[in-house]
């Protein structure tokens, strides 16, 4: 496998002219050349890359996964990541950033915060027109700043329009949570059947709670996708929609049966009935025999 860690690589690979700056650049597909021969295998690479794809004629393949780009839609990439094509985009462009041009700035931490960096390549953002626009003038406005005579105000710019950009994707990611209100309602339909089943059986007393990886994958979702869409549309990430769904098991066995609360905290998962009263409490403000004694 291929591992690419610098932009003039990526541009020799890609058949484009060298950058203009050796730690940021953008390309626009129109301008692509004939591609080396490495891209269409599996290639490492080692920086952040945000791809606004409107027409594409070829297949990006992710993991073990091909995906076909039939409408715009942008897709967001971090260092270390595994991509390969087969072939050439027609319109829309690429964002590359290097690591070291934000590693001294405190952006270099924050970025990490933008969770769309680690979706699936098949949970990309779908634009509409005037999203698309905005975007479009961002990268234009990077552009002019990058190609103009560098001083000590550039650095510090760039990372702003960047920034912008990237809180501009996740408005509109949001938007593309509430717009997809029925797939996410079956997926919130779904999970919640795989958690009562999970509760209901004895998993939970032989292997904890579940896990978060192990969610998403059931549901052909990167975990990050997942949280971000119940944040969404909940206000709870998967973590915390695990623990609501525990509370709310353990609230119904300490209202219907006569199971002693040590029994409870056991079947619950937990190894000491002291954690399990402390957790009860603390999402409940109630002990939990506190909280049956208010049934009787």
């Amino acid at each position: 496998m291929l591992v690419m860690n610098s932009i003039s690589e990526f541009h020799r690979i890609l058949g484009v002219t060298r950058p203009e700056h050796p730690l940021i650049s953008v390309i626009h597909f129109e301008d692509l050349g004939t591609f080396a021969e490495e891209i269409s295998e599996k290639v490492m690479y080692n920086f952040y890359m945000i791809l606004l794809v409107k027409k594409f004629d070829g297949r990006i393949r992710y993991g073990q996964n091909f995906v076909d780009f039939d409408e715009g839609s942008a897709s967001f990439f971090s260092p270390g990541q595994i991509l390969s094509t087969d072939d050439n985009a027609k319109e829309g462009w690429i964002l590359i950033i290097h690591p070291d041009f934000i590693r001294s700035h405190a952006f270099g931490k924050t970025i990490k915060n933008y969770g769309f960096f680690s979706y699936d390549i098949y949970e990309a953002l779908f634009l509409s027109e005037k999203e698309e626009t905005v975007l479009n003038g961002i990268i234009h406005n990077i552009e002019q700043e990058f190609k103009s005579n560098i001083d000590n105000f550039s650095q510090n710019i760039i990372i702003s329009q960047v920034e912008t950009l990237l809180n501009y994707a996740d408005r509109f990611y949001n938007r593309q949570f509430i717009t997809r209100k029925q797939i996410n309602n079956d997926l919130l339909s779904k999970l919640d059947k795989i958690l009562n089943e999970y509760f209901d059986s004895e998993q939970v007393q032989d292997n904890g709670l579940p896990k978060v990886e192990n969610l998403a994958r059931e549901l052909h979702l990167s975990p990050n996708y997942l949280s971000d869409m119940l944040r969404s549309l909940t206000g709870l990430n998967t973590q915390q929609t695990i623990q609501h769904k525990l509370v709310e098991k353990a609230k119904e066995t300490l209202a219907s049966t006569t199971l002693s609360v040590s029994e409870i905290a056991f079947r619950l998962g937990f190894s000491h009935p002291q954690s399990f009263n402390k957790f009860f409490k603390s999402k409940t403000q109630l002990s939990p025999l506190a909280f049956r004694r208010s049934f009787n």
